[in-house]
């Protein structure tokens, strides 16, 4: 049987074998994982709490700089990319596609007035695909490395090298995000992350062990979900704005419930209980950073239950309005009668998409075999958290 090990030799020596076929020359290896969201869905971008990680799936990437001015990258899951250094705006025919990625990365660095340059790269990516965890984060924040490594001496800060992966997602790409999987991808290990500071503030937190995490990918597309990801920012922000602010993070849960009567003839329902996921979530993440700290595993696990609970009761993100297909609650479901003594909760943006479980170890076999049974066994990943985030590596 293969081992990790050796999957990984046989990884690079193919990707080693491509790029001096192109290029004809020795390159630079790097580094950037998929991450998964612990606690905190939806609150990123109205400057709340979460808790992030990076985890054991990566875009592996061989790369070497180049004088030409020229952006080269090539996959064996994408098509290639190329574009000039010297030509990085925005253009409506790259909305949603990898390359608008690439570009807006080097567009943030110009603007900025960092170091950056041309390069050639050749990658593979086993980030699990359909499965939530941002593999177009990871492209970004993969790209903004690359360029840091290069051209700026590798002095760029993860929140930094997060920011520029955000501008291209938001500006270039299209698509309206917060900064939680850039940060996540960026940063490495398990993160508590608050965003309500001018700088983001990062701390630390002990991995639960003894748990592994098990992905289900439960089906559906993102492709048509953009008005329902923006719907979630926009009802937020028209709370935040009743009371003359622009973040709900500017507000208190006080704030919210001293107001209902009056809120309501402003805003809908639905808007309102957002904003009490809003504020409820902060708390969790609270809680569940707290517990790791001190060991409490129940109490932590607890946490990421109740987030999930509130994703599908109070931030309404678990399935499109009005649709009778809801796989992501039927996994939520099964979940909640298979795991005795672990925690599930949706995983990312949501309307789609993937579950996120917490199996105690020697469990997650037995767990994954009943979600694959109807899940399909292709759409059921196991992974453990990464220390480091998209980096160079030897």
């Amino acid at each position: 049987m293969e081992t990790i090990g050796d999957y990984e030799n046989r990884r690079r020596e193919g990707l080693s074998e491509s790029f001096r076929t192109l290029y004809g020359t020795e390159p630079r290896w790097f580094s950037s994982p998929g991450r998964a969201e612990i606690v905190g869905n939806h609150t990123d971008h109205n400057l709340g709490k979460v808790i992030v990680s990076a985890i054991s799936c990566d875009i592996l990437c061989a790369a070497a700089p180049r004088s030409d001015g020229v952006v080269e990258i090539s996959s064996d899951s994408f098509a290639p990319i190329r574009f000039s250094i010297y030509d990085l705006g925005s253009r409506e025919r790259e909305k949603g596609k990898s390359v608008a990625l690439a570009r807006g990365v080097l567009h943030y660095f110009a603007r900025m007035g960092y170091g950056f340059g041309g390069f050639s790269a050749v990658t593979h990516s086993n980030v699990f695909r359909g499965a939530g965890v941002s593999s177009s984060a990871a492209f970004e924040v993969l790209v903004a490395e690359i360029e840091n490594v290069f051209y700026c001496g590798g002095t760029l800060s993860p929140i930094e090298k997060a920011r520029a992966a955000q501008y291209a997602e938001n500006v270039h790409f299209g698509k309206p995000c917060g900064l939680l999987d850039q940060m996540g991808i960026a940063c490495g290990g398990l993160d508590k992350i608050d965003f309500g500071a001018e700088e983001p503030l990062i701390r630390h937190v002990p991995q639960p062990r003894g748990y592994r995490l098990v992905l289900t990918n439960t089906g559906g597309s993102h492709a048509a979900l953009t008005s329902h990801y923006a719907d979630i920012l926009r009802e937020m922000s028209e709370v935040a704005s009743f009371f003359g602010k622009t973040y709900l993070r500017e507000l208190t849960l006080t704030d919210l419930e001293e107001n209902l009567s009056r809120l309501r003839k402003r805003v809908s329902d639905r808007a309102i209980l957002r904003a009490y996921h809003f504020f409820e979530e902060n708390e969790r993440v609270d809680r569940a950073a707290e517990a790791l700290e001190r060991g409490d595993l129940a109490c932590f696990l607890t946490q990421v239950n109740e987030s999930g609970r509130s994703s599908l009761a109070i931030l309404q993100n678990c399935y499109v309005p009005g649709d009778i297909r809801q796989p992501l609650v039927l996994a939520a479901k099964m979940s909640e009668r298979l795991l005795k003594d672990g925690a599930c909760r949706l995983q990312g943006g949501g309307f789609a998409g993937s579950l996120i479980a917490f199996c105690p170890e020697g469990e997650e076999r037995r767990y994954g075999r009943e979600m694959a049974r109807v899940f399909g066994r292709e759409n059921v990943f196991y992974a453990d958290f990464r220390d480091r985030g998209a980096c160079e590596t030897d």
